[in-house]
Order: C-alpha cells, then sequence, then structure tokens
C-alpha cells in the first residue's frame, strides 16, 4: 500500500497534536505520584469512562476479533464477550469499594487487606508479576498487531515498526503521567472509532451489501459443514463453528475464574486506576458502566462486519510476510485492497491511535507498579515526591523495553488472549470474596495464584488437551484445582490479625454479611454496601450490554423486530440502574 505526501502529513499531523497534548500536561503530571499516575484523584466520569475504552481498543483487538469470526464464526466472540458479567460485577459490587480505598495501585491494596510478612511478599510477587510478566504479554501482543499492520501496509521490517511508534508513545507518557493519556485517548479514540466504522461500510460494500454479504457467507456455511452458521451468535449443539462445550464453559466458568485485564473479577489493572483516579464514587461507577456499555456493545460490530466480508473476499485465507495463512490478517488485507486511496492517511492514524492508547495506558500502569509497589515500598520508602516522578519516568522506559521483548516472544494475538485466561483461572474467586469475607488471607491468594500458574502451564505445556474443546477443558481442570488449594489454605492459616481486618472494614465499608464477627467490633455504621441492589443492579447491566448488543447486531442483519426488542430490554435496564444510582449517590461537597 503507498501512501501519498498527503496521507503522510495527516500521520503526521495527528503525532504532533498527541505530543502537544503530552507537553501541555508534562508541568501537572509532575507535581507528585498521585498526579503522575492517577491525575489527583479529580477526573470526571465521561473522561474516565472514555479511557478505559480507548484503552481496550488497541492495533491488536481488531485483528483478534477478525482471528476469532475466521475461526469460530461470530460467536467466537464469546471468548470475552462472556466478560460482560465480570465487569458488570466490577460496576456495581466493587467499584465504589476501590474508590473508597484510597490507594494508588490495586497492587497497593493488598497491604490494606491484609497485613505482615506474607501482604509484603504478596504485594512485591504481585507487583512483578502484574508490572512486569502480565504487562509484557499485553505490550506484546500489542506490539504484535502493530507490527503486522504496519510491515503488510507500508513494508517495513518488523523493528523499524515498532520504533517509531512506540518512542513516540513513550516519550509523551513519560512526560505527562496519566493527564497525558486520559486526554490523548479521547483524540484517538474518536479517530478510530471512525475509521473503524468507514472501513465496515468499505467492506460490506465490497462484498456487494449486507444481503450479498448473508448470501455469500451461506456458502462458506456449506463448505465449512455441519449444523450452524457463521452468523449465530450463539452455536447449536452441534455447531461447525464453535464447541458447545467452549461456549457453556465461557459463559459459565471463565467470567468469574479467570482474572483477564480488564475484566477482573473484582476489578483492578488500568480498570482499577481510572476507578481510583474519578472524582467520586458515583463518577467511578458511572464510568466504569460507561466503559463496559462501549465496549461490548457499541464497538464489536464495525470489527465484525470486516471480518465476515473478509471470509468472502479471501476464501482461502490471507498470507503474512512468512507466507503462512493468518486468520487475523483478513482486517488488515481488505484495508489494503478495498480502502479507497485518500483515506489511507487517516486509517494508518486510526491504527496508531488504537496502539498508542493501549500502549500509553500499559506505560504508565507498569511504571506505577514499578515505582509505587516496588521502589518506594522496598527500596526507598522516605523519599520526596519529586524524586518518585523521575523514578516513574525511568520505569516508564525500562517498560517501553520490556514491550519490545513481548513482541518477539508472541506469535499470536487471540493466542495471547487465551493463555492469558487460562493462566489465571481458578483466581477470579478468591480476588471476589476478599472483598466480602473477612476470612480470606494473603495466603489464599499466594496459593490461589501458584496453583492457577502451575496447574494451567503444565496442561499446557504437556498438551493433555488436543481437541476443538482444549481452552474450556483446560478452564475446567484448572478451576476447580485451584479452588480447592486456595480453600484448604485458608481454613490450613491464621485469619489476618483483627487490627487489619477492622482498619480495611472502617475504610471500604463492605457489607455487613460476610464480615460479621469483625463488624460486631468495628465503629457502627462502617458497613455500607447494600448486596441486594448490587444484585439487582448487576442483572440489569448484564441486560443492559447484552440488549445492547444483540438488538445492534439484529438491526445490521435486518431482524428489525428482535433488534428491537432488544433494545427496548436495555433502556428498561438502564433506566432501573439510572434510578438506583441517582437514590444511592453520595452527597456533594
Amino acid at each position: 500500500m503507498t501512501l501519498t505526501a498527503v496521507d503522510w502529513t495527516v500521520v503526521a499531523a495527528f503525532f504532533a497534536l498527541n505530543l502537544g497534548i503530552g507537553l501541555y500536561y508534562a508541568p501537572r503530571g509532575g507535581r507528585s505520584l498521585s498526579e503522575f499516575f492517577l491525575s489527583g484523584r479529580s477526573v470526571p466520569w465521561w473522561l474516565a469512562g472514555i479511557s478505559m475504552v480507548a484503552t481496550t481498543f488497541a492495533a491488536d483487538t481488531p485483528l483478534a476479533v477478525t482471528g476469532f469470526v475466521t475461526t469460530h464464526g461470530i460467536a467466537g466472540n464469546w471468548v470475552w464477550w462472556s466478560s460482560v458479567m465480570s465487569g458488570i460485577l466490577t460496576v456495581f459490587f466493587f467499584a465504589k469499594l476501590w474508590r473508597r480505598s484510597g490507594v494508588l495501585t490495586d497492587v497497593e491494596f493488598i497491604e490494606l487487606r491484609y497485613g505482615g510478612k506474607a501482604a509484603a511478599a504478596l504485594r512485591l510477587v504481585r507487583a512483578l508479576f502484574q508490572g512486569v510478566l502480565v504487562n509484557t504479554i499485553i505490550m506484546g501482543w500489542v506490539n504484535l498487531a502493530m507490527a503486522k499492520i504496519l510491515t503488510l501496509t507500508l513494508h517495513v521490517p518488523k523493528l523499524e515498526a515498532l520504533g517509531v511508534c512506540l518512542v513516540f508513545t513513550t516519550v509523551y507518557v513519560m512526560l505527562s503521567g496519566l493527564w497525558g493519556v486520559l486526554v490523548t485517548d479521547v483524540l484517538q479514540f474518536a479517530v478510530k472509532m471512525t475509521m473503524a466504522i468507514v472501513l465496515a461500510a468499505v467492506a460490506v460494500a465490497a462484498v456487494g451489501g449486507m444481503g450479498a454479504l448473508q448470501s455469500k457467507l451461506a456458502l462458506v456455511d456449506a463448505a465449512r459443514g455441519g449444523a450452524g452458521s457463521v452468523l449465530d451468535f450463539f452455536p447449536t449443539t452441534n455447531s461447525a463453528w464453535l464447541p458447545v462445550l467452549t461456549f457453556v464453559t465461557y459463559i459459565a466458568v471463565q467470567w468469574w475464574a479467570s482474572s483477564y485485564p480488564g475484566a477482573e473479577p473484582g476489578g483492578g489493572g488500568y480498570i482499577a486506576q481510572r476507578i481510583f483516579s474519578a472524582r467520586s464514587e458515583t463518577d467511578s461507577l458511572v464510568a466504569t458502566l460507561f466503559f463496559n456499555v462501549a465496549h461490548y456493545a457499541l464497538r464489536p460490530w464495525p470489527w465484525i462486519l470486516v471480518a465476515l466480508a473478509a471470509l468472502v473476499l479471501y476464501p482461502h485465507g490471507v498470507a503474512g510476510i512468512d507466507g503462512k495463512i493468518d486468520p487475523e490478517l483478513g482486517y488488515i488485507q481488505t484495508m489494503i485492497d478495498y480502502l479507497p486511496a485518500w483515506l489511507r492517511g487517516l486509517m494508518i492514524a486510526g491504527f496508531v491511535a488504537a496502539y498508542m492508547s493501549t500502549i500509553g495506558t500499559h506505560l504508565n500502569l507498569g511504571a506505577s507498579y514499578l515505582t509505587n509497589d516496588v521502589y518506594r515500598r522496598f527500596l526507598r520508602p522516605a523519599a520526596s515526591e519529586r524524586h518518585y516522578v523521575v523514578v516513574s519516568r525511568i520505569a516508564t522506559v525500562v517498560v517501553m523495553a520490556l514491550a519490545v521483548i513481548g513482541a518477539y516472544a508472541n506469535n499470536s494475538v487471540g493466542g495471547a488472549w487465551v493463555y492469558l485466561f487460562n493462566l489465571t483461572a481458578g483466581v477470579g474467586l478468591v480476588m471476589i470474596l476478599r472483598w466480602y469475607w473477612w476470612r480470606v488471607n494473603a495466603w489464599s491468594e499466594i496459593s490461589a495464584l501458584a496453583a492457577s500458574a502451575l496447574v494451567s502451564n503444565l496442561v499446557i505445556l504437556l498438551h493433555v488437551f488436543k481437541d476443538d474443546n482444549a481452552t474450556a477443558e483446560t478452564l475446567l481442570v484448572t478451576v476447580p484445582v485451584t479452588t480447592l488449594v486456595w480453600l484448604c489454605v485458608t481454613f490450613l492459616t491464621e485469619p489476618e490479625a483483627q487490627t487489619t481486618l477492622v482498619r480495611f472494614y472502617e475504610r471500604v465499608r463492605p457489607s455487613p454479611a460476610g464480615w460479621r464477627p469483625i463488624a460486631r467490633i468495628a465503629r457502627p455504621g462502617a458497613g455500607a454496601e447494600s448486596l441486594g441492589v448490587n444484585a439487582l443492579d448487576w442483572l440489569a447491566g448484564c441486560g443492559l450490554v447484552y440488549g445492547a448488543l444483540f438488538g445492534i447486531g439484529r438491526i445490521i442483519f435486518g431482524d428489525l423486530l428482535q433488534g428491537i426488542a432488544y433494545v427496548a430490554l436495555a433502556a428498561a435496564c438502564a433506566a432501573l440502574i439510572a434510578y438506583n444510582v441517582n437514590r444511592t449517590r453520595e452527597p456533594q461537597p
């Protein structure tokens, strides 16, 4: 694909605008660690929410979705659609609790909830696990996706493809901290979402329109053999696309059992960081709800339409530069072959925007773990705020170097997604219960992390499962083993000290239901959460997201009656949530 001088001007202007934002916020971001990593805890809900959505819309996301659709049809997206239930759990059960905790990172929370040497060791291990291993895997697949895009479109080597974008993003994040990330996210999301919609319209037109697309996909189904269609939102019992056991595992087990970045049961990572940065508890809740609606219901359809068009346009698949067929490349090839020449510069800017928004967040997040939870906690606990900001900027560069290593260690975006789901299988339940059950202790969490990593890696490395249900079967082995291990460890070890538990309970104010022994000795009125209202809002939140998701999909494919019914369900659920949120809103200062 050849870019004209106008295309390069568009791309250069986009880079310059992002750098200008970074330079503008550099003085503010350099005041303290709170400003550098949390924007002074003064972010309105809409800015925090858009930033969450922008972060999860990376250069890898449309490629991964294309791979899922090419391999398993639309229903293949249940590998991440199932996480709606986890995401909405964070909205109504955890967002306000996270905001009340007052910590800088979700890893710092460990020493609020637990005490002693075990808590300190867990905090260090989790900081390295989240800030080095998981963060590197995530940035690795984002870098891999960007490398695929640029090598296929501009025919530049992988290292050069990564270098310019990664170094540039590091510069503005290192200067401005989270303020620069948040504000550039708004610009980047607008650009990349617009271009995703444009490419979807172009791809469908290239096939001959929606009617032609559906007719030609019927031929793809016939060639595949077996029951079910690529257009099915749910697999049939003998689907030729997505095995029903895999689907059931996703919706029944995975969403609460696995701790996946952006969809952690109980929240965590960059979602928790945005919650910490919100200016109030209500802002944190509304921001997280907005994120889940936009992330799961509004964004997927442009990517899915391009993936479906690619199945028709490239029936034999698309080969990468190594000559191997790569199901994720249909998205890029459609852009190369069918996007009008005058839009190519904007499309490249859209991909760069998708890349920078995600990498920017993970550079800042990884640096927060290394600075706050390793350096300040264990190496220099009494230095000045200015000193810690300097260390934060150095840590950002260290995280950048790890990102390059991660790109060379990955070879499949979708495969890396699935690996992380399996790596943390069984951890989710302890991450949920540590908020609502006083008996969970540091050893519960340590044993869950160790058992999950050990069992899942053994199953994967030994190739215990080799059929189409391998991912589901790995989860179904890892989850019960991990759960049994951490429950046994919990009851075989002492609970946390009473002073630690009372301090946590009085600050965070969870429901007293699972904290009876502590609630009796805590100051009156400490327990503030109503599990009944939260559960009702959780159900309504799931109805809102799935109703909007399926409603939009049905309308796109011409089924107006079902589409309107789904949208009506989403609207009713939204009204119930709005009523409950307004009723329980905290008083403004």
